[in-house]
């Protein structure tokens, strides 16, 4: 999953995996050759190789390589100009390093974010991202499985304002602005 290959040479070594079979080998073999398809991509098939990727079945346990596809992923996307796309797959991918504590692969992170979005908007670093309530944590993995603040409201019984009220500060807190980033954000666990 090096980005830096020629796009001709990383093409020929995942035909080469392809030929090989290399997914059938194991469920991390298979995510790993997903993920080299979509660093590999052309642009027009990248976005749905990246999806393709995430979804391999159980790709959360494999937090380190997930990141790494995020990285690759978010700066994908800041060069294609998508930069609120691409901070919200950063942030998550550094919130994994920050985690792990592979400073390099942080630091990584912050030079694409801040090409992303401009040195004087990057929050400043303050060690781990605040955590979440047990019942933000909730309210979250709720909303993003689709539900509107309606049903989380009804199924918590509470109202939709209240819902509301959880998202405004749960989004700064996961370093996201969207409901569509809540899935990816939210731990793996």
């Amino acid at each position: 999953m090096r980005p830096h290959r020629p796009a001709g040479v990383a093409q020929a070594l995942v035909a080469a995996g392809r030929a090989a079979r290399m997914e059938t080998v194991s469920a991390h073999h298979a995510f790993l050759l997903a993920a080299a398809t979509a660093v590999a991509a052309d642009d027009g098939e990248a976005e749905a190789a990246y999806a393709a990727a995430y979804a391999v079945p159980g790709s959360c346990q494999w937090v380190f390589d997930v990141a790494r596809l995020r990285l690759a992923h978010g700066s994908w996307l800041r060069g294609r100009g998508r930069g609120v796309e691409a901070r919200e797959v950063l942030r998550a991918a550094r919130r994994t390093f920050r985690a792990l504590d592979a400073g390099p692969w942080v630091q990584q992170c912050e030079a694409e974010l801040r090409s992303a979005q401009g040195t004087l908007e990057l929050p400043p670093d303050s060690g781990e991202p605040e955590a979440l309530t047990p019942r933000e944590l909730r309210i979250a993995r709720l909303v993003a499985t689709g539900l509107t603040n309606k049903e989380v409201g009804a199924a918590l019984h509470v109202s939709p304002r209240t819902v509301g009220a959880h998202l405004y500060r749960i989004f700064p807190k996961l370093g996201i602005s969207s409901r569509a980033a809540l899935a990816r954000a939210l731990p793996d666990d």
